[in-house]
């Protein structure tokens, strides 16, 4: 009884004890630190969208996005982009750490924010579209392009009271600031070397949400890190051109194998998650298709190799394929999204040596004489049990089978060599060519003439 009586108590404080905690955490003012860091794809827009959720729902006084990017996708910026304008708490975008960048599309989501920071030593700018292509049609394209991204982010920069001409200009001339000069031509808001000095500068700051003014009260709230949870990692991780690629040619390794040893199960299961992955990543990437077309078509030369006696012939087609398909991948995304030249070239080299080991194997067993069947019989020395004449029986093999001479009688005891098959009848020859009888003494040895004449 003593014993039950003490686990309740102990069971009661620990609920009530983690109730009073969790309600003055909650009566605490606290600030939702969001991390984007590396290329802008769909993953980091609903990364964005769930955390601000979460924080919005939490009753986070903001929310502060650590920001280091190169660029991205434009319709993933715009995600986050609109994500930040209707949000329900001030969103402070921070250009960090030290050493980082907000380019590109990285601009256009630091001018969105309610509030832009930047760290020492970080840049902003070069927001001009890339990826388009050449060509007259195509400059066309990338002229609307550039049109359509310079009113967009004009736009931003005029609704958070910043200098709406460089905004402009990064667009249109790709320039770029450091921290000090940004500050100085207002294309940010405030300069802090950590966390801690950008929430103490902004707070007391007046913002303007979709749902009306709101002050920030930062200064004393505590941090709360909301990270990607595991399937946002996974999900980023897959999207890298370079992993996604990798997938790609995985799926066509391993299925390749399973075609070519039928059964072994293991290559086939590999090669079919790592296809659907794969296919999975490139939904979320700008694909170009012919370069798709270019992979399929080499995995196509693949596994013709295995049935279509070429000599490599298909196999050094699906190299130049596979070489083509990966620089072409993923072009109409720009270098952002573009699979690296080491990593084509070794996924070119593996390739390359496992399918000359198959194709060498596949033509030594062409090459090999049969070890099982009536195949495996010819080219094997019997043994006549009978007069062949022509035909009678030899051994062989621990068997008798019948047999027919192609070169005239053979004697019992002799051996033949098995040169064919007719039907289940063994075709041979004798090793030997039959003596001839010696001449008897004092009988001339018949001249060429008489020769001819004894055999007519």
């Amino acid at each position: 009884m003593a014993r039950t009586v003490l686990l309740v108590f102990l069971g009661l404080v620990a609920l009530f004890g983690g109730t009073f905690r969790w309600s003055a955490w909650a009566a605490q003012s606290w600030v939702a630190v969001l991390e984007l860091k590396g290329v802008i794809n769909p993953v980091s827009a609903r990364y964005i969208d769930r955390a601000l959720t979460e924080a919005e729902e939490g009753g986070a006084a903001a929310a502060v996005i650590l920001l280091d990017t190169p660029g991205g996708l434009e319709s993933s910026m715009r995600e986050i982009v609109q994500r930040i304008l209707n949000a329900r708490i001030p969103v402070i975008v921070y250009v960090y750490p030290p050493g980082g960048r907000a380019a590109s599309a990285g601009a256009f989501i630091t001018m969105a924010a309610h509030v832009a920071a930047m760290a020492p030593d970080t840049a902003i700018g070069a927001a001009h579209p890339v990826g388009i292509g050449t060509g007259q049609a195509d400059n066309t394209a990338l002229e609307k392009a550039t049109n359509d991204a310079a009113a967009f982010i004009r736009s931003l920069a005029q609704r958070r009271g910043r200098n709406p001409d460089w905004a402009e200009r990064a667009v249109r001339e790709s320039i770029s600031s450091n921290a000090d000069e940004a500050l100085r031509d207002r294309v940010v808001d405030v300069v802090a070397p950590d966390l801690g000095s950008l929430l103490r500068q902004v707070d007391g700051r007046e913002v303007q949400l979709a749902v009306g003014r709101t002050t920030l009260r930062t200064a004393d709230a505590r941090t709360v890190n909301l990270e990607m949870n595991l399937v946002e990692r996974f999900f980023l991780a897959i999207t890298d051109p370079n992993v996604a690629y990798l997938l790609l040619t995985l799926a066509i390794l391993a299925i390749y194998f399973e075609l070519a040893n039928p059964g072994a199960v293991l290559p086939g299961v590999i090669g079919g998650i790592s296809l659907l992955l794969g296919l999975l990543a490139l939904g979320m990437l700008p694909v170009n298709l012919v370069g798709l077309l270019l992979l399929a078509f080499a995995f196509l030369l693949f596994v013709a190799e295995i049935w279509v006696t070429s000599h490599g012939v298909l196999t050094v087609g699906g190299l130049i394929s596979l070489v083509l398909g990966s620089l072409l991948l993923f072009n109409p995304g720009g270098p952002l999204f573009a699979v690296s030249l080491p990593v084509v070239l070794g996924v070119t080299l593996t390739m390359a040596v496992m399918m000359a080991l198959t194709v060498g194997a596949i033509i030594r067993g062409q090459r090999r004489r049969p070890y099982t069947g009536l195949e495996a019989l010819v080219g094997q020395v019997a043994t006549a049990r009978t007069v062949l004449d022509p035909t009678g029986m030899v051994f062989v093999n621990g068997e008798l089978w019948e047999a027919r001479s192609l070169n005239g009688r053979v004697e019992a005891g002799e051996e033949v060599k098995i040169e064919g098959l007719s039907g289940l009848t063994l075709l041979v020859s004798r090793l030997k060519p039959p003596e001839q009888p010696a001449p008897a003494e004092g009988v001339p040895e018949p001249t060429e003439a008489r020769k001819e004449g004894i055999n007519a």
